[in-house]
């Protein structure tokens, strides 16, 4: 069984539920596109993460942010 895993820092109040159902959906359509299985195999889980815990060159997001 396929495992679709989308990380993504929380910004703005984070993603809708709007848009990971979207997100989730096409996610599944490209999958079964490509692959030519069935939808009901492919699992989709979406991670979002404090920016507070997610770092580039040893700063966080939240400190990348700021300085802009």
């Amino acid at each position: 069984m396929p495992i679709i895993n989308v990380k993504m820092t929380h910004e703005d109040g984070g993603a809708t539920k709007e848009q990971k159902e979207l997100l989730a959906k096409e996610l599944t359509e490209a999958f079964v596109k490509i692959f030519n299985r069935g939808e009901k195999t492919c699992v989709v889980t979406i991670d979002e993460v404090s920016m507070d815990n997610y770092a580039i060159g040893g700063k966080t997001i939240t400190q990348i942010r700021n300085k802009e």
